[in-house]
Protein backbone atom coordinates (compact mmCIF):
# COMPACT_ATOMS: atom_id res chain seq x y z
CA UNK A 1 0.00 0.00 0.00
CA UNK A 2 1.11 3.51 -0.60
CA UNK A 3 1.73 5.64 1.97
CA UNK A 4 -1.32 5.17 4.39
CA UNK A 5 -1.70 9.00 5.63
CA UNK A 6 -1.63 9.86 1.63
CA UNK A 7 -3.98 6.95 1.04
CA UNK A 8 -6.34 8.58 3.63
CA UNK A 9 -6.10 12.00 2.21
CA UNK A 10 -6.56 11.15 -1.55
CA UNK A 11 -10.32 9.65 -0.21
CA UNK A 12 -10.54 13.01 1.61
CA UNK A 13 -10.39 11.71 5.29
CA UNK A 14 -8.91 13.40 8.15
CA UNK A 15 -5.74 11.62 9.09
CA UNK A 16 -5.39 10.72 12.73
CA UNK A 17 -3.14 8.92 14.40
CA UNK A 18 -5.87 5.97 15.44
CA UNK A 19 -6.79 6.03 11.63
CA UNK A 20 -3.15 5.63 10.30
CA UNK A 21 -2.85 3.26 13.16
CA UNK A 22 -5.72 0.76 12.35
CA UNK A 23 -4.75 1.30 8.72
CA UNK A 24 -1.16 0.27 9.25
CA UNK A 25 -1.73 -2.91 10.94
CA UNK A 26 -4.55 -4.16 8.53
CA UNK A 27 -1.46 -3.79 6.10
CA UNK A 28 1.42 -5.55 7.99
CA UNK A 29 -1.37 -8.41 9.67
CA UNK A 30 -3.54 -9.63 6.33
CA UNK A 31 -6.38 -11.05 7.78
CA UNK A 32 -6.51 -9.58 11.01
CA UNK A 33 -9.37 -9.94 13.01
CA UNK A 34 -10.66 -6.72 14.94
CA UNK A 35 -8.91 -7.82 18.58
CA UNK A 36 -6.06 -8.47 16.64
CA UNK A 37 -6.00 -5.05 14.53
CA UNK A 38 -6.53 -3.47 17.92
CA UNK A 39 -3.41 -5.10 19.76
CA UNK A 40 -1.01 -4.06 16.92
CA UNK A 41 -2.76 -0.58 16.64
CA UNK A 42 -1.65 -0.40 20.39
CA UNK A 43 1.45 -1.37 20.23
CA UNK A 44 2.13 1.53 17.58
CA UNK A 45 0.75 4.03 19.12
CA UNK A 46 -0.18 3.33 23.07
CA UNK A 47 -3.40 3.47 23.90
CA UNK A 48 -6.58 3.25 21.47
CA UNK A 49 -10.08 2.41 22.52
CA UNK A 50 -11.77 -0.52 20.63
CA UNK A 51 -14.91 1.69 19.94
CA UNK A 52 -11.93 4.00 18.13
CA UNK A 53 -11.05 0.88 16.04
CA UNK A 54 -14.44 -0.49 14.79
CA UNK A 55 -14.52 3.01 14.10
CA UNK A 56 -11.63 3.47 11.54
CA UNK A 57 -12.32 0.43 10.40
CA UNK A 58 -16.20 0.77 9.29
CA UNK A 59 -14.47 4.24 7.71
CA UNK A 60 -11.70 2.43 5.86
CA UNK A 61 -14.24 0.05 4.85
CA UNK A 62 -16.59 2.21 3.52
CA UNK A 63 -14.10 4.42 1.25
CA UNK A 64 -12.60 1.29 -0.11
CA UNK A 65 -9.32 0.90 1.76
CA UNK A 66 -10.09 -2.10 3.04
CA UNK A 67 -11.95 -5.37 2.83
CA UNK A 68 -14.09 -7.34 5.06
CA UNK A 69 -13.75 -11.34 4.72
CA UNK A 70 -15.87 -13.13 7.06
CA UNK A 71 -15.51 -17.36 7.14
CA UNK A 72 -17.83 -19.52 8.58
CA UNK A 73 -17.58 -20.19 11.82
CA UNK A 74 -14.97 -16.99 12.31
CA UNK A 75 -14.88 -13.54 13.40
CA UNK A 76 -14.57 -10.76 10.71
CA UNK A 77 -11.35 -10.67 9.29
CA UNK A 78 -9.94 -7.55 7.36
CA UNK A 79 -7.32 -6.88 4.86
CA UNK A 80 -5.40 -4.09 2.44
CA UNK A 81 -5.69 -5.82 -0.64
CA UNK A 82 -8.72 -4.75 -2.26
CA UNK A 83 -7.87 -3.57 -5.91
CA UNK A 84 -8.17 -6.90 -7.18
CA UNK A 85 -10.44 -10.16 -7.78
CA UNK A 86 -9.02 -12.43 -5.16
CA UNK A 87 -10.04 -15.53 -3.08
CA UNK A 88 -9.18 -16.78 0.13
CA UNK A 89 -7.89 -20.59 1.18
CA UNK A 90 -8.82 -21.28 5.06
CA UNK A 91 -7.63 -24.21 6.77
CA UNK A 92 -10.31 -26.11 8.93
CA UNK A 93 -7.83 -26.85 11.45
CA UNK A 94 -5.57 -24.00 12.46
CA UNK A 95 -7.48 -21.48 10.88
CA UNK A 96 -5.01 -19.80 8.78
CA UNK A 97 -6.31 -17.47 5.74
CA UNK A 98 -4.09 -16.65 2.68
CA UNK A 99 -4.89 -14.67 -0.27
CA UNK A 100 -5.23 -16.85 -3.53
CA UNK A 101 -5.44 -14.78 -7.24
CA UNK A 102 -8.58 -16.41 -9.43
CA UNK A 103 -8.54 -19.29 -10.92
CA UNK A 104 -9.65 -18.28 -14.37
CA UNK A 105 -8.62 -14.63 -14.93
CA UNK A 106 -9.82 -10.77 -13.86
CA UNK A 107 -13.18 -11.39 -12.47
CA UNK A 108 -15.26 -14.66 -14.11
CA UNK A 109 -16.90 -14.73 -10.72
CA UNK A 110 -18.59 -11.86 -11.50
CA UNK A 111 -20.65 -13.73 -14.35
CA UNK A 112 -22.81 -15.52 -12.77
CA UNK A 113 -24.83 -18.24 -14.61
CA UNK A 114 -28.30 -16.81 -14.29
CA UNK A 115 -28.25 -13.20 -12.70
CA UNK A 116 -31.78 -12.95 -12.02
CA UNK A 117 -31.43 -9.07 -12.98
CA UNK A 118 -28.79 -8.42 -10.45
CA UNK A 119 -25.77 -6.04 -11.35
CA UNK A 120 -23.38 -7.96 -9.51
CA UNK A 121 -20.04 -6.22 -8.82
CA UNK A 122 -18.75 -8.90 -6.19
CA UNK A 123 -17.98 -12.32 -5.48
CA UNK A 124 -16.63 -14.30 -2.69
CA UNK A 125 -15.18 -17.33 -2.42
CA UNK A 126 -13.60 -19.20 -0.23
CA UNK A 127 -11.43 -22.32 -0.49
CA UNK A 128 -11.20 -24.76 2.37
CA UNK A 129 -9.21 -27.79 3.40
CA UNK A 130 -6.19 -27.97 5.61
CA UNK A 131 -2.84 -26.08 5.20
CA UNK A 132 0.42 -27.55 4.42
CA UNK A 133 1.89 -26.91 7.95
CA UNK A 134 -1.57 -28.70 9.20
CA UNK A 135 -0.94 -31.82 7.20
CA UNK A 136 2.47 -32.03 8.08
CA UNK A 137 1.56 -31.58 12.14
CA UNK A 138 -0.86 -34.27 11.66
CA UNK A 139 2.03 -36.74 9.95
CA UNK A 140 -0.18 -36.84 6.46
CA UNK A 141 2.50 -36.55 3.36
CA UNK A 142 2.08 -33.25 1.64
CA UNK A 143 2.10 -33.32 -2.32
CA UNK A 144 1.95 -30.26 -4.41
CA UNK A 145 0.37 -30.57 -7.65
CA UNK A 146 2.01 -28.42 -10.55
CA UNK A 147 -0.27 -25.28 -10.54
CA UNK A 148 -1.60 -24.76 -14.05
CA UNK A 149 -2.06 -20.77 -15.14
CA UNK A 150 -5.52 -20.74 -16.37
CA UNK A 151 -5.16 -17.18 -17.05
CA UNK A 152 -5.76 -16.29 -20.70
CA UNK A 153 -3.08 -15.19 -22.79
CA UNK A 154 -2.77 -11.12 -23.35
Amino acid sequence: MPDPASSLRAHGVQVTAQRLAVLQAVGDHPHATADEVAAAARSAIGAISRQSVYDALALLLEIGLVRRIQPTGSPARYEDRVADNHHHLICRACGAVVDVDCAIGSAPCLVAADDQGYQIDEAEVAYWGRCPQCLVTDGEPVARVATIDRRPNT
